[in-house]
Protein backbone atom coordinates (compact mmCIF):
# COMPACT_ATOMS: atom_id res chain seq x y z
CA UNK A 1 0.00 0.00 0.00
CA UNK A 2 1.33 3.40 -0.97
CA UNK A 3 2.20 6.08 1.56
CA UNK A 4 -0.69 8.18 0.23
CA UNK A 5 -3.10 5.36 0.99
CA UNK A 6 -1.65 4.99 4.46
CA UNK A 7 -2.15 8.72 5.07
CA UNK A 8 -5.82 8.52 4.12
CA UNK A 9 -7.16 7.30 7.49
CA UNK A 10 -5.53 10.15 9.38
CA UNK A 11 -7.09 12.76 7.11
CA UNK A 12 -10.41 10.90 7.25
CA UNK A 13 -10.45 11.09 11.02
CA UNK A 14 -10.09 14.88 10.89
CA UNK A 15 -12.89 15.16 8.35
CA UNK A 16 -15.32 13.03 10.31
CA UNK A 17 -14.46 14.82 13.54
CA UNK A 18 -15.29 18.20 12.01
CA UNK A 19 -18.57 16.84 10.72
CA UNK A 20 -19.45 15.23 14.04
CA UNK A 21 -19.00 18.48 15.92
CA UNK A 22 -21.24 20.29 13.45
CA UNK A 23 -23.92 17.59 13.48
CA UNK A 24 -24.18 16.46 17.07
CA UNK A 25 -22.50 19.19 19.09
CA UNK A 26 -20.00 18.90 21.86
CA UNK A 27 -19.11 15.54 23.36
CA UNK A 28 -20.92 14.83 26.64
CA UNK A 29 -19.06 14.40 29.89
CA UNK A 30 -19.82 10.68 29.89
CA UNK A 31 -17.99 10.32 26.58
CA UNK A 32 -15.02 12.49 27.46
CA UNK A 33 -12.77 9.47 27.95
CA UNK A 34 -12.98 8.58 24.28
CA UNK A 35 -13.35 12.08 22.82
CA UNK A 36 -9.64 12.43 22.07
CA UNK A 37 -9.53 9.34 19.87
CA UNK A 38 -13.06 8.89 18.49
CA UNK A 39 -15.16 11.00 16.17
CA UNK A 40 -18.87 10.54 15.86
CA UNK A 41 -20.67 10.16 12.53
CA UNK A 42 -24.48 10.01 12.13
CA UNK A 43 -25.98 7.96 14.91
CA UNK A 44 -28.66 6.64 12.61
CA UNK A 45 -29.94 7.24 9.13
CA UNK A 46 -32.01 10.25 10.11
CA UNK A 47 -34.97 11.57 12.05
CA UNK A 48 -35.82 13.63 15.09
CA UNK A 49 -33.69 13.79 18.24
CA UNK A 50 -35.42 14.90 21.43
CA UNK A 51 -34.94 15.17 25.18
CA UNK A 52 -37.46 13.64 27.57
CA UNK A 53 -39.18 16.24 29.72
CA UNK A 54 -41.34 13.87 31.77
CA UNK A 55 -45.03 13.10 31.87
CA UNK A 56 -47.54 15.85 31.20
CA UNK A 57 -50.62 16.69 33.24
CA UNK A 58 -52.50 14.34 30.90
CA UNK A 59 -52.02 11.22 33.02
CA UNK A 60 -53.83 9.24 35.67
CA UNK A 61 -53.42 6.12 37.74
CA UNK A 62 -53.43 2.48 36.67
CA UNK A 63 -52.30 -0.87 38.09
CA UNK A 64 -50.26 -3.59 36.39
CA UNK A 65 -50.56 -7.11 37.77
CA UNK A 66 -47.21 -8.74 38.43
CA UNK A 67 -47.63 -12.20 39.86
CA UNK A 68 -49.64 -11.79 43.05
CA UNK A 69 -48.89 -8.07 43.25
CA UNK A 70 -50.76 -5.18 41.69
CA UNK A 71 -48.22 -2.45 40.97
CA UNK A 72 -49.41 1.17 40.74
CA UNK A 73 -48.23 3.14 37.71
CA UNK A 74 -48.87 6.54 36.19
CA UNK A 75 -50.40 6.15 32.72
CA UNK A 76 -50.39 8.99 30.23
CA UNK A 77 -48.57 11.26 27.85
CA UNK A 78 -44.91 12.24 27.89
CA UNK A 79 -43.49 15.33 26.23
CA UNK A 80 -40.09 15.73 24.59
CA UNK A 81 -38.27 18.83 23.39
CA UNK A 82 -36.86 18.37 19.90
CA UNK A 83 -33.26 19.36 19.15
CA UNK A 84 -33.39 22.28 16.75
CA UNK A 85 -36.99 23.18 17.53
CA UNK A 86 -40.37 21.59 18.13
CA UNK A 87 -42.02 19.22 20.60
CA UNK A 88 -43.39 15.70 20.42
CA UNK A 89 -45.84 13.82 22.63
CA UNK A 90 -45.36 10.13 23.24
CA UNK A 91 -46.75 7.13 25.06
CA UNK A 92 -44.70 4.30 26.54
CA UNK A 93 -44.47 0.89 24.82
CA UNK A 94 -42.11 -0.70 27.34
CA UNK A 95 -43.85 -0.75 30.73
CA UNK A 96 -41.18 -2.73 32.61
CA UNK A 97 -38.36 -0.27 31.90
CA UNK A 98 -37.84 2.92 33.89
CA UNK A 99 -37.48 6.34 32.32
CA UNK A 100 -34.29 8.36 32.78
CA UNK A 101 -34.52 12.03 33.67
CA UNK A 102 -33.38 14.20 30.75
CA UNK A 103 -32.68 11.19 28.55
CA UNK A 104 -32.05 11.87 24.87
CA UNK A 105 -34.12 9.91 22.37
CA UNK A 106 -33.88 9.30 18.65
CA UNK A 107 -36.56 8.44 16.14
CA UNK A 108 -36.12 4.92 14.76
CA UNK A 109 -37.98 2.39 12.65
CA UNK A 110 -40.02 -0.46 14.13
CA UNK A 111 -37.22 -2.80 13.03
CA UNK A 112 -34.85 -1.04 15.44
CA UNK A 113 -37.16 -1.36 18.43
CA UNK A 114 -39.24 -3.78 20.48
CA UNK A 115 -42.01 -3.59 17.87
CA UNK A 116 -39.91 -5.48 15.32
CA UNK A 117 -41.53 -8.85 16.10
CA UNK A 118 -44.72 -7.68 17.75
CA UNK A 119 -47.56 -8.97 15.61
CA UNK A 120 -49.80 -6.25 17.03
CA UNK A 121 -47.60 -3.26 16.16
CA UNK A 122 -50.14 -2.14 13.57
CA UNK A 123 -52.91 -2.15 16.18
CA UNK A 124 -50.78 0.06 18.39
CA UNK A 125 -50.65 2.61 15.59
CA UNK A 126 -54.44 2.37 15.14
CA UNK A 127 -54.97 3.20 18.81
CA UNK A 128 -52.71 6.24 18.51
CA UNK A 129 -54.57 7.54 15.49
CA UNK A 130 -58.01 6.96 16.98
CA UNK A 131 -57.56 8.31 20.48
CA UNK A 132 -56.20 11.28 22.39
CA UNK A 133 -54.42 13.55 21.45
CA UNK A 134 -55.01 12.80 17.74
CA UNK A 135 -58.72 12.80 18.56
CA UNK A 136 -59.23 15.95 20.64
CA UNK A 137 -63.04 15.91 20.58
CA UNK A 138 -63.29 14.24 23.97
CA UNK A 139 -67.12 14.28 24.24
CA UNK A 140 -67.32 12.39 20.93
CA UNK A 141 -64.60 9.96 22.00
CA UNK A 142 -66.39 9.38 25.31
CA UNK A 143 -69.69 8.70 23.55
CA UNK A 144 -68.12 6.31 21.04
CA UNK A 145 -66.32 4.36 23.73
CA UNK A 146 -69.10 4.45 26.33
CA UNK A 147 -66.77 6.16 28.80
CA UNK A 148 -69.31 8.75 29.93
CA UNK A 149 -67.11 11.80 30.49
CA UNK A 150 -63.42 12.16 29.57
CA UNK A 151 -60.91 14.85 30.32
CA UNK A 152 -57.36 14.88 28.87
CA UNK A 153 -55.91 13.00 31.85
CA UNK A 154 -58.45 10.18 31.68
CA UNK A 155 -58.26 9.99 27.89
CA UNK A 156 -54.48 9.71 28.01
CA UNK A 157 -54.59 7.09 30.76
CA UNK A 158 -57.10 4.95 28.88
CA UNK A 159 -55.02 5.20 25.72
CA UNK A 160 -51.83 4.20 27.54
CA UNK A 161 -53.51 1.21 29.17
CA UNK A 162 -54.73 -0.05 25.78
CA UNK A 163 -51.26 0.41 24.31
CA UNK A 164 -49.56 -1.56 27.09
CA UNK A 165 -51.88 -4.50 26.48
CA UNK A 166 -50.54 -4.74 22.95
CA UNK A 167 -46.94 -3.59 23.38
CA UNK A 168 -46.16 -5.54 26.57
CA UNK A 169 -49.02 -8.02 26.82
CA UNK A 170 -49.58 -6.41 30.19
CA UNK A 171 -52.39 -7.31 32.59
CA UNK A 172 -53.22 -3.68 33.28
CA UNK A 173 -56.31 -1.75 34.39
CA UNK A 174 -56.99 1.96 34.63
CA UNK A 175 -58.02 3.14 38.09
CA UNK A 176 -60.84 5.38 36.86
CA UNK A 177 -63.90 3.69 35.28
CA UNK A 178 -64.03 6.15 32.37
CA UNK A 179 -60.38 5.55 31.47
CA UNK A 180 -60.96 1.80 31.77
CA UNK A 181 -63.96 1.99 29.42
CA UNK A 182 -61.87 3.83 26.84
CA UNK A 183 -59.03 1.32 27.17
CA UNK A 184 -61.40 -1.60 26.61
CA UNK A 185 -62.95 0.09 23.56
CA UNK A 186 -59.58 0.84 21.96
CA UNK A 187 -58.21 -2.62 22.69
CA UNK A 188 -61.24 -4.42 21.29
CA UNK A 189 -61.61 -2.35 18.11
CA UNK A 190 -57.96 -1.85 17.09
CA UNK A 191 -57.12 -2.74 13.50
CA UNK A 192 -53.82 -3.54 11.82
CA UNK A 193 -52.11 -0.56 10.14
CA UNK A 194 -48.83 -0.27 8.26
CA UNK A 195 -45.67 1.21 9.76
CA UNK A 196 -45.41 4.98 9.24
CA UNK A 197 -42.65 6.52 7.16
CA UNK A 198 -39.66 8.27 8.73
CA UNK A 199 -39.69 12.04 9.11
CA UNK A 200 -36.28 12.08 7.38
CA UNK A 201 -33.93 9.25 6.42
CA UNK A 202 -31.00 8.44 4.15
CA UNK A 203 -30.55 5.08 2.48
CA UNK A 204 -26.75 5.13 2.97
CA UNK A 205 -24.59 6.34 5.81
CA UNK A 206 -21.28 6.01 3.95
CA UNK A 207 -20.28 5.97 0.27
CA UNK A 208 -16.89 5.85 -1.42
CA UNK A 209 -15.21 6.22 -4.80
CA UNK A 210 -12.51 7.88 -6.83
CA UNK A 211 -11.58 11.54 -6.92
CA UNK A 212 -12.43 13.38 -10.12
CA UNK A 213 -16.09 12.40 -10.23
CA UNK A 214 -19.36 11.97 -8.37
CA UNK A 215 -19.55 9.66 -5.33
CA UNK A 216 -22.94 8.27 -4.34
CA UNK A 217 -25.84 8.40 -4.68
CA UNK A 218 -27.44 8.92 -1.28
CA UNK A 219 -31.25 8.83 -1.52
CA UNK A 220 -33.34 11.08 0.72
CA UNK A 221 -36.72 10.02 2.11
CA UNK A 222 -38.82 12.53 4.00
CA UNK A 223 -42.32 13.69 4.89
CA UNK A 224 -41.14 17.31 4.60
CA UNK A 225 -41.67 19.52 1.56
CA UNK A 226 -37.98 20.30 1.29
CA UNK A 227 -34.65 19.17 2.75
CA UNK A 228 -31.67 21.49 3.19
CA UNK A 229 -28.24 20.06 2.36
CA UNK A 230 -25.25 21.52 4.19
CA UNK A 231 -21.70 20.35 3.44
CA UNK A 232 -19.42 20.15 6.45
CA UNK A 233 -16.59 22.60 6.98
CA UNK A 234 -14.15 19.91 5.89
CA UNK A 235 -16.05 19.46 2.63
CA UNK A 236 -15.99 23.20 1.96
CA UNK A 237 -12.27 23.41 2.75
CA UNK A 238 -11.51 20.60 0.30
CA UNK A 239 -13.81 22.02 -2.38
CA UNK A 240 -16.12 19.00 -2.15
CA UNK A 241 -19.51 19.93 -3.59
CA UNK A 242 -22.92 18.39 -2.99
CA UNK A 243 -24.36 17.76 -6.46
CA UNK A 244 -27.23 16.07 -8.29
CA UNK A 245 -27.03 13.30 -10.86
CA UNK A 246 -26.01 15.76 -13.56
CA UNK A 247 -23.20 17.13 -11.40
CA UNK A 248 -25.00 20.43 -10.71
CA UNK A 249 -24.48 21.82 -7.17
CA UNK A 250 -27.60 21.57 -5.00
CA UNK A 251 -28.53 23.02 -1.61
CA UNK A 252 -32.00 21.48 -1.29
CA UNK A 253 -33.81 18.34 -2.36
CA UNK A 254 -37.11 16.56 -1.76
CA UNK A 255 -38.49 13.12 -1.07
CA UNK A 256 -36.74 10.62 -3.33
CA UNK A 257 -33.96 13.06 -4.22
CA UNK A 258 -30.53 11.61 -4.92
CA UNK A 259 -27.43 13.53 -3.98
CA UNK A 260 -23.75 12.95 -4.66
CA UNK A 261 -20.39 14.20 -3.46
CA UNK A 262 -18.47 15.96 -6.24
CA UNK A 263 -14.75 15.38 -5.62
CA UNK A 264 -12.25 17.35 -7.73
CA UNK A 265 -9.68 15.45 -9.79
CA UNK A 266 -6.43 15.02 -7.92
CA UNK A 267 -7.97 15.71 -4.52
CA UNK A 268 -5.89 14.04 -1.78
CA UNK A 269 -7.53 10.99 -0.27
CA UNK A 270 -9.95 11.93 2.50
CA UNK A 271 -13.46 12.05 3.87
CA UNK A 272 -16.19 14.71 3.92
CA UNK A 273 -19.80 14.83 5.00
CA UNK A 274 -23.18 16.41 4.38
CA UNK A 275 -25.95 17.19 6.86
CA UNK A 276 -29.59 16.98 5.74
CA UNK A 277 -32.11 19.07 7.70
CA UNK A 278 -35.89 19.28 7.38
CA UNK A 279 -38.83 20.70 9.32
CA UNK A 280 -41.90 18.50 9.39
CA UNK A 281 -44.45 16.78 11.60
CA UNK A 282 -43.28 13.36 12.72
CA UNK A 283 -45.78 10.67 11.62
CA UNK A 284 -47.87 9.12 14.39
CA UNK A 285 -46.53 5.70 15.34
CA UNK A 286 -42.82 6.42 14.91
CA UNK A 287 -40.76 4.90 17.71
CA UNK A 288 -38.27 6.74 19.95
CA UNK A 289 -35.51 4.82 21.73
CA UNK A 290 -32.87 6.04 24.17
CA UNK A 291 -29.61 7.44 22.87
CA UNK A 292 -26.63 6.55 25.10
CA UNK A 293 -28.92 5.31 27.84
CA UNK A 294 -31.28 2.41 28.52
CA UNK A 295 -34.70 3.97 29.05
CA UNK A 296 -38.34 3.35 28.22
CA UNK A 297 -39.12 2.96 24.55
CA UNK A 298 -41.66 5.55 23.45
CA UNK A 299 -44.05 5.83 20.51
CA UNK A 300 -45.19 9.08 18.94
CA UNK A 301 -48.73 10.27 19.60
CA UNK A 302 -48.48 13.87 18.41
CA UNK A 303 -45.97 16.33 16.97
CA UNK A 304 -45.54 20.00 16.26
CA UNK A 305 -43.46 20.92 13.24
CA UNK A 306 -40.07 19.68 14.35
CA UNK A 307 -36.49 19.62 13.12
CA UNK A 308 -35.18 16.34 11.74
CA UNK A 309 -31.57 15.72 10.73
CA UNK A 310 -29.54 13.05 8.96
CA UNK A 311 -26.03 12.74 7.62
CA UNK A 312 -23.87 10.88 5.14
CA UNK A 313 -20.12 10.73 4.63
CA UNK A 314 -18.05 10.06 1.52
CA UNK A 315 -14.51 8.65 1.34
CA UNK A 316 -12.25 8.74 -1.72
CA UNK A 317 -8.76 7.71 -2.81
CA UNK A 318 -6.69 8.10 -5.98
CA UNK A 319 -5.85 4.40 -6.20
CA UNK A 320 -6.16 1.18 -4.25
CA UNK A 321 -9.13 0.27 -2.10
CA UNK A 322 -11.77 2.89 -1.26
CA UNK A 323 -13.81 1.55 1.68
CA UNK A 324 -17.11 2.87 2.99
CA UNK A 325 -17.97 1.39 6.39
CA UNK A 326 -21.29 1.73 8.21
CA UNK A 327 -23.57 -0.18 10.57
CA UNK A 328 -27.23 -0.47 11.47
CA UNK A 329 -29.11 -2.32 14.19
CA UNK A 330 -31.30 -5.21 13.07
CA UNK A 331 -33.58 -6.21 15.92
CA UNK A 332 -35.21 -9.04 13.99
CA UNK A 333 -31.81 -10.72 13.61
CA UNK A 334 -30.64 -9.83 17.10
CA UNK A 335 -27.54 -7.92 16.19
CA UNK A 336 -25.75 -5.20 14.27
CA UNK A 337 -25.22 -5.41 10.52
CA UNK A 338 -21.85 -4.02 9.50
CA UNK A 339 -21.61 -3.13 5.81
CA UNK A 340 -18.28 -2.58 4.06
CA UNK A 341 -18.38 -1.32 0.48
CA UNK A 342 -15.37 -0.89 -1.79
CA UNK A 343 -15.45 1.38 -4.84
CA UNK A 344 -11.68 1.23 -5.35
CA UNK A 345 -9.57 -0.70 -7.87
CA UNK A 346 -8.05 -3.14 -5.37
CA UNK A 347 -9.52 -5.59 -2.82
CA UNK A 348 -10.06 -4.31 0.70
CA UNK A 349 -9.02 -6.76 3.41
CA UNK A 350 -10.42 -6.12 6.86
CA UNK A 351 -11.30 -7.85 10.13
CA UNK A 352 -14.47 -7.63 12.19
CA UNK A 353 -13.62 -8.41 15.81
CA UNK A 354 -10.62 -10.36 14.53
CA UNK A 355 -12.43 -12.41 11.86
CA UNK A 356 -10.94 -11.86 8.36
CA UNK A 357 -13.01 -10.61 5.41
CA UNK A 358 -12.21 -9.25 1.96
CA UNK A 359 -14.34 -7.07 -0.32
CA UNK A 360 -13.52 -7.06 -4.00
CA UNK A 361 -13.53 -3.83 -6.05
CA UNK A 362 -17.04 -2.52 -6.79
CA UNK A 363 -18.59 -4.89 -4.27
CA UNK A 364 -19.85 -4.83 -0.71
CA UNK A 365 -20.28 -7.25 2.15
CA UNK A 366 -22.70 -7.14 5.09
CA UNK A 367 -21.78 -9.05 8.23
CA UNK A 368 -24.25 -9.67 11.06
CA UNK A 369 -22.60 -9.37 14.46
CA UNK A 370 -24.76 -10.92 17.16
CA UNK A 371 -24.89 -8.88 20.36
CA UNK A 372 -26.73 -9.52 23.65
CA UNK A 373 -29.91 -7.65 24.47
CA UNK A 374 -29.65 -4.63 26.78
CA UNK A 375 -25.86 -4.77 26.98
CA UNK A 376 -23.30 -2.36 25.57
CA UNK A 377 -21.45 -3.70 22.54
CA UNK A 378 -18.22 -2.68 20.85
CA UNK A 379 -17.53 -3.89 17.31
CA UNK A 380 -14.14 -3.20 15.74
CA UNK A 381 -13.53 -3.17 11.98
CA UNK A 382 -9.76 -3.20 11.39
CA UNK A 383 -8.23 -2.16 8.08
CA UNK A 384 -4.92 -3.21 6.50
CA UNK A 385 -3.40 0.23 7.08
CA UNK A 386 -3.69 -0.16 10.85
CA UNK A 387 -6.78 2.03 10.97
CA UNK A 388 -9.90 0.87 12.75
CA UNK A 389 -13.58 1.74 12.75
CA UNK A 390 -15.43 1.12 15.99
CA UNK A 391 -19.18 0.79 16.43
CA UNK A 392 -20.58 1.02 19.93
CA UNK A 393 -24.12 0.93 21.22
CA UNK A 394 -26.77 -1.09 22.96
CA UNK A 395 -29.34 -3.44 21.45
CA UNK A 396 -32.65 -2.33 22.93
CA UNK A 397 -35.00 -4.57 21.01
CA UNK A 398 -37.33 -6.17 23.52
CA UNK A 399 -39.71 -5.29 26.32
CA UNK A 400 -38.78 -6.24 29.86
CA UNK A 401 -41.04 -9.28 30.34
CA UNK A 402 -39.46 -12.37 28.74
CA UNK A 403 -42.61 -14.48 29.00
CA UNK A 404 -44.70 -11.81 27.32
CA UNK A 405 -42.10 -11.35 24.58
CA UNK A 406 -42.44 -15.00 23.66
CA UNK A 407 -46.20 -14.68 23.38
CA UNK A 408 -46.07 -11.47 21.36
CA UNK A 409 -43.47 -12.87 18.97
CA UNK A 410 -44.95 -16.38 18.67
CA UNK A 411 -44.88 -17.73 15.14
CA UNK A 412 -48.00 -19.72 15.95
CA UNK A 413 -49.96 -16.61 16.87
CA UNK A 414 -52.43 -15.45 14.26
CA UNK A 415 -52.36 -11.87 13.09
CA UNK A 416 -56.11 -11.75 12.55
CA UNK A 417 -57.02 -10.88 16.12
CA UNK A 418 -55.64 -9.34 19.30
CA UNK A 419 -53.88 -11.36 21.98
CA UNK A 420 -55.84 -12.55 25.03
CA UNK A 421 -57.37 -9.79 27.12
CA UNK A 422 -55.66 -9.20 30.45
CA UNK A 423 -57.44 -10.91 33.34
CA UNK A 424 -60.43 -9.12 34.71
CA UNK A 425 -60.51 -6.67 31.80
CA UNK A 426 -64.08 -5.88 30.74
CA UNK A 427 -64.55 -5.77 27.03
CA UNK A 428 -62.08 -8.54 26.27
CA UNK A 429 -63.17 -11.12 23.79
CA UNK A 430 -65.11 -14.11 25.19
CA UNK A 431 -62.85 -16.76 26.63
CA UNK A 432 -59.73 -14.59 26.64
CA UNK A 433 -59.59 -13.75 30.34
CA UNK A 434 -58.11 -17.05 31.45
CA UNK A 435 -55.09 -16.78 29.21
CA UNK A 436 -54.39 -13.34 30.55
CA UNK A 437 -54.50 -14.64 34.13
CA UNK A 438 -52.08 -17.45 33.33
CA UNK A 439 -49.59 -15.07 31.76
CA UNK A 440 -49.62 -12.59 34.63
CA UNK A 441 -49.83 -15.16 37.39
CA UNK A 442 -46.67 -17.12 36.67
CA UNK A 443 -44.47 -14.14 37.57
CA UNK A 444 -41.95 -14.94 34.83
CA UNK A 445 -39.91 -11.92 33.93
CA UNK A 446 -42.14 -9.56 35.86
CA UNK A 447 -41.64 -7.35 38.88
CA UNK A 448 -41.95 -8.79 42.35
CA UNK A 449 -43.94 -6.66 44.74
CA UNK A 450 -40.80 -5.27 46.32
CA UNK A 451 -39.35 -4.22 42.97
CA UNK A 452 -41.89 -1.54 42.14
CA UNK A 453 -40.12 1.29 43.93
CA UNK A 454 -36.82 0.49 42.26
CA UNK A 455 -38.06 0.30 38.69
CA UNK A 456 -40.76 3.04 38.76
CA UNK A 457 -42.25 1.54 35.60
CA UNK A 458 -43.91 4.38 33.65
CA UNK A 459 -43.99 6.84 36.51
CA UNK A 460 -43.51 10.56 35.94
CA UNK A 461 -39.85 11.34 35.35
CA UNK A 462 -39.01 7.65 35.64
CA UNK A 463 -36.56 6.26 38.12
CA UNK A 464 -34.78 9.53 38.76
CA UNK A 465 -31.70 8.13 37.05
CA UNK A 466 -29.67 10.73 35.18
CA UNK A 467 -27.57 10.06 32.06
CA UNK A 468 -24.37 10.94 33.90
CA UNK A 469 -25.03 8.17 36.43
CA UNK A 470 -25.50 5.46 33.86
CA UNK A 471 -21.74 4.83 33.65
CA UNK A 472 -18.98 4.38 31.13
CA UNK A 473 -20.70 1.54 29.26
CA UNK A 474 -23.69 3.62 28.26
CA UNK A 475 -21.41 6.47 27.27
CA UNK A 476 -20.57 4.27 24.30
CA UNK A 477 -24.20 3.69 23.30
CA UNK A 478 -25.20 4.60 19.75
CA UNK A 479 -28.74 3.74 18.61
CA UNK A 480 -29.95 2.61 15.17
CA UNK A 481 -27.43 2.81 12.32
CA UNK A 482 -24.81 4.40 14.54
CA UNK A 483 -21.38 4.84 13.01
CA UNK A 484 -18.36 5.88 15.02
CA UNK A 485 -15.02 6.26 13.28
CA UNK A 486 -11.88 5.64 15.31
CA UNK A 487 -8.87 6.05 13.07
CA UNK A 488 -5.52 5.74 14.72
CA UNK A 489 -1.93 5.20 13.72
CA UNK A 490 0.03 2.69 15.73
CA UNK A 491 3.33 3.87 14.36
CA UNK A 492 3.09 7.56 15.10
CA UNK A 493 6.80 8.19 14.93
CA UNK A 494 7.11 6.53 11.56
CA UNK A 495 4.10 8.46 10.26
CA UNK A 496 5.50 11.80 11.38
CA UNK A 497 8.82 11.02 9.78
CA UNK A 498 7.08 10.24 6.47
CA UNK A 499 5.29 13.61 6.49
CA UNK A 500 1.89 12.78 8.07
Amino acid sequence: MSSETRRWPVRSAAAVLAWALALVGAVSASGAAVAAEAAEAPQHAGGVSAVLGGQTAASAGAHIKKGSASVPVSAGLFEMKVDGGGTVQTYCVDADTATVNGAKYREVSWGESSLQRNRNAGRIRWILQNSYPQVDDLPALAEKSGAGTLDPALAAAGTQVALWRYSDGADVRADHPAAQKLADYLYKNAEDLAEPKASLSLDKLAVSGRSGGRIGPVTVRTTADSVTLTPTAEAVARNIRIVDKAGKPVTTTGNGGQVYFGVPAGAPAGTAGVTATATTQVPVGRVFTGDRVRTQTMILAGSSRSTATAGAVAAWADKGAAPAISARKNCAKGGVEVTVGNKGDAPYAFRIDGAPHTVKPNASETVLVKVPEDQAYRITVSGPDESSTIFTGVLDCRTGDAAVRTALESKDATASGPPPSPSGTPGGRPGDGGAGRDRAGDGAGGLAAGDAADRDLADTGGSGTTPAAVGVATALVLVGGATVFLLRRRKAAASEASGD
